[in-house]
C-alpha cells in the first residue's frame, strides 16, 4: 500500500497557481478527501499531514524547500518512519502529457524533473510510484524552465483540475496497495466530446 503521498512544488504565493505546482493541487485534494489538515513541520522541512486509513498510518508530504532539493523532505521522512521506497508515490507536474491525462507508473528514470532527480539522489533509488499530472509541453525544450514557472491558460487549469478530481478516485486502490486496479483508475480517460462546427452564417 502507499503509506507516504508526496506533492511536488514550490513554496511561496508567487508559485502557487503554476504549473510546477500541480502535484501540492493533488495533495490539497486528497487531505480534504480525508480530512487531514497539512501543517509545517520543520524536521521532515515540509508541509505535512498524519492520518489513519484501514488501520494503518498513511503520511501526506508537500516538500517546502523548493523543487530541486524536493529529496531532502522526502528522505528525511522516510528514513525516520522507515517507510520503503514502493510504498511512496510521489505526484508531479508532466510535460510530456497533454492536460487533463494523467499516468501512473512505478520506477524508471527522472526525465530530467528537477524534483524527481533529487529524490532519486536521496533515496538512492527510482523504485517508488509516480502520478505524473499532464501539462503539456511548450513545443521547443528552451522555453520549459519558463513554461512550468508560469500559471496555466484557464483552459488549461480547468484540464488539470479535472484530471487531479477524477485521479483522486483511484486513492481507495492506492491506500490498499491494488496498484493494478489504480492504474486502471488513472488510465481510464474519456476525452471530452468535440463541440459540433457552428453553421455557417450564425
Amino acid at each position: 500500500m502507499i503509506k507516504l503521498f508526496v506533492g511536488l512544488g514550490n513554496p511561496g504565493t508567487e508559485y502557487e497557481a503554476t504549473r510546477h505546482n500541480a502535484g501540492f493541487w493533488w495533495v490539497d485534494a486528497l487531505a480534504r478527501e480525508l480530512k487531514l489538515s497539512l501543517v509545517a513541520d520543520r524536521s521532515y522541512h515540509g508541509l505535512l499531514a498524519r492520518g489513519n486509513v484501514n488501520g494503518q498510518t498513511v503520511w501526506l508530504l508537500e516538500p517546502q524547500t523548493y523543487m530541486n532539493l524536493s529529496g531532502k523532505s522526502v528522505a528525511a521522512l522516510a528514513r525516520f518512519f522507515k517507510i520503503a521506497p514502493q510504498d511512496i508515490l510521489v505526484v508531479h507536474d508532466e510535460l510530456d502529457v497533454p492536460p487533463g491525462q494523467a499516468k501512473l507508473k512505478f520506477g524508471g528514470g527522472h526525465g530530467g524533473h528537477n524534483g524527481l532527480r533529487d529524490i532519486h539522489a536521496q533515496l538512492g533509488t527510482g523504485d517508488y510510484w509516480r502520478l505524473r499530472l499532464g501539462i503539456g509541453h511548450p513545443g521547443d525544450k528552451n522555453e520549459v524552465a519558463d513554461w512550468v514557472l508560469k500559471k496555466p491558460a484557464p483552459a488549461d487549469r480547468e484540464a488539470i483540475e479535472g484530471c487531479v478530481a477524477r485521479t483522486l478516485k483511484a486513492a481507495p486502490e492506492l491506500l490498499a496497495g491494488d496498484m493494478a486496479k489504480a492504474t486502471l483508475v488513472v488510465h481510464t480517460h474519456k476525452p471530452p466530446r468535440p463541440k459540433p462546427p457552428r453553421p455557417e452564417g450564425v
